[in-house]
């Protein structure tokens, strides 16, 4: 059955990328030439933060996007080769504008365009990577959003080129928009078409057509619970800085969509969902450094402003919550194969932190030199949960198709159960995932308990019928608690407790019963520095000596007495 899935899955993206790119040569890209452009209506809002700083940086020809620099020695920025795709991607979509916009000056605008008649001089040309459909979505967003600092002072040249090039990029949009690579690449597509139909004069058939498109997706990708359905946090942060300039336009146009004005309600409380007391989402299925500034931005649009729920059942995650600690967890089955192509082998791990301050955490994936980590970062080896003989619980696709279609996953936990409990003094999740039953025959059930108080939190992992199933050789299981580079630990005594430290001389103590933890190294990717050393606690053990671990931990001045009885 997985099988045919992927093949089926291989199949449809290789033929809508043959569709894609027949749409992009020359011989029929003239199509979208035709037809002018006489003016725009509105200009649409930038959530995303700019630094006036950079726009100086970019006028001296220093190139810095995704943690790589360029450095133009009278060539084009265009012309020059990219270092990493993701630096290629930051360039093409003129993401950087904004920074231009906020130094307010004439030669930032002289700058601005005479950057975008290089690109339509040296890119405009259908290059692959410039006319990716996620790329060319954020290029027209950010051409619409900041036209006015863009065209004022323009010649009438100039104007024309602008709109002519911004016309040919729509109508190549609306072309390429349903072969878009399922979930965000989709998404945004039809989000920029809409935006495009509400700011250029004209466009009636355009706007139709891109809101009815931009409703289905809407109430397909955004669950009831307002998780994205790809379960990547970080998703909704680039959603949400999109979905309400577009919500503000239709306002100032027409009547927003019924569709729009839920998703933005729905996908709004998930930021408090996820987001930990020191302003950092949580390391899920593809998140990575947080944007503290645009988190900022978003959640000063949130009316109720009150306590996150706890309970996101559709998109699979639980929070629990008691005093100064937070703990998150991941219970939910793998994406959908087509919107996998992010997604973590993460299944029942956890985070925790307490006040303001991480404790344990995921690895979760870094900004820059994504390829080079995205292996590692997916694997369940790479998140606080449980381990069986070396193997992640989910199956990433490999082979040739992968370079053409992607890593999505093409088998991984799809029966994952949950209760939920609150107790007078207590948090009590409990959870289990088939990740391994098809390979070893074992259940990974996992439960945490958090006092009321949120000075304990207790946990037992259980693998059930290990016994009857594990063949010797596979029943080694590490469960492993990746601590925050901030945290230091040492030992307590002969080694069978851990004293944790953190940055503000608060201290909790790790201790399980049965088991000895070792510190191992470990490595941080979700900093917005770039990687980060860390350590991990690690409990080993065989199936056939223990399938069930119990580990605590406890903030020591919570009471001596409670920390030895853990």
């Amino acid at each position: 059955m997985a099988r045919a899935r992927t093949s089926l899955f291989v199949a449809e993206r290789l033929a809508r990328d043959m569709r894609a790119g027949w749409a992009a040569t020359r011989l029929v890209r003239w199509r979208y030439s035709a037809g002018a452009l006489d003016r725009l209506v509105i200009a649409p809002q930038d959530l995303r933060t700019a630094d006036p700083t950079n726009a100086s940086e970019i006028y001296a020809g220093r190139f810095a996007f995704a943690g790589k620099l360029v450095v133009v020695d009278r060539r084009s920025a265009f012309q020059m080769p990219p270092p990493s795709p993701e630096w290629a991607e930051e360039l093409m979509s003129f993401a950087w504008l904004r920074h231009l916009r906020a130094a307010g000056t004439e030669a930032a605008q002289h700058n601005a365009r005479t950057l975008i008649d290089e690109w339509i001089e040296f890119q405009g040309g259908f290059d692959p990577a410039a006319w990716e459909p996620t790329v060319l979505a954020r290029r027209i967003i950010v051409w619409l959003a900041h036209a006015p600092m863009i065209l004022e002072r323009a010649d009438h040249e100039f104007y024309r080129r602008f709109l002519r090039s911004l016309l040919k990029q729509v109508r190549f949009l609306r072309k390429v928009a349903a072969d878009a690579p399922d979930g965000y690449p989709r998404l945004v597509s039809a989000i920029a078409l809409c935006f495009a139909g509400l700011c250029m004069a004209g466009q009636g058939r355009l706007l139709k057509a891109a809101q009815h498109r931009l409703s289905e997706e809407l109430s397909r990708q955004i669950l009831p619970d307002g998780v994205h359905i790809s379960r990547n946090p970080g998703v909704l942060v680039e959603l949400l800085l999109d979905l309400l300039p577009l919500r503000q336009a239709f306002a100032a146009r027409s009547v927003p969509p019924a569709a729009l004005l839920n998703a933005v309600d729905r996908t709004m409380p998930m930021l408090r969902f996820f987001r930990h007391r020191d302003g950092t989402l949580a390391n899920f299925n593809g998140m990575g450094p947080t944007a503290a500034d645009h988190l900022a931005t978003l959640l000063a649009y949130d009316d109720a402003r009150g306590r996150p729920i706890a309970n996101a059942p559709h998109g699979g995650y639980q929070r629990l919550e008691a005093g100064a600690t937070v703990v998150l967890v991941d219970t939910g089955a793998a994406p959908p194969l087509a919107v996998s192509g992010e997604a973590h082998a993460g299944c029942l791990s956890f985070e925790l932190s307490t006040g303001r301050h991480r404790v344990v955490v995921n690895c979760g994936v870094p900004t820059a030199n994504r390829a080079a980590w995205r292996a590692a970062a997916r694997a369940t080896a790479a998140h606080s949960t449980a381990v069986l003989a070396d193997t992640s619980s989910c199956r990433f696709l490999t082979g040739g198709f992968a370079e053409r279609v992607g890593v999505p996953i093409v088998e991984g936990p799809r029966d994952v159960r949950v209760e939920r409990t609150q107790r007078s003094d207590s948090i009590v999740v409990r959870a289990s995932h088939d990740g391994y039953v098809s390979r070893f025959g074992v259940l990974h059930q996992r439960s945490l308990r958090l006092t009321a108080d949120g000075s304990r939190l207790d946990g037992e992992d259980v693998f059930q019928d290990a016994a009857q199933h594990v063949k010797v050789g596979d029943d080694d299981y590490a469960i492993r608690f990746h601590l925050h580079p901030a945290v230091k630990v040492s030992a307590i005594g002969a080694g069978e407790s851990l004293l944790l430290v953190l940055p503000d001389r608060d201290s909790w103590l790790f201790a399980s019963h049965g088991l000895t933890p070792d510190i191992e190294e470990s490595v941080y990717l979700g900093a917005t520095d770039g990687p980060r050393r860390t350590v991990q606690i690690v409990l080993h053990g065989r199936l056939r000596a223990s399938t069930r671990i119990r580990w605590t931990f406890i903030r020591t001045d919570a009471g001596v007495d409670a920390g030895r009885t853990a």
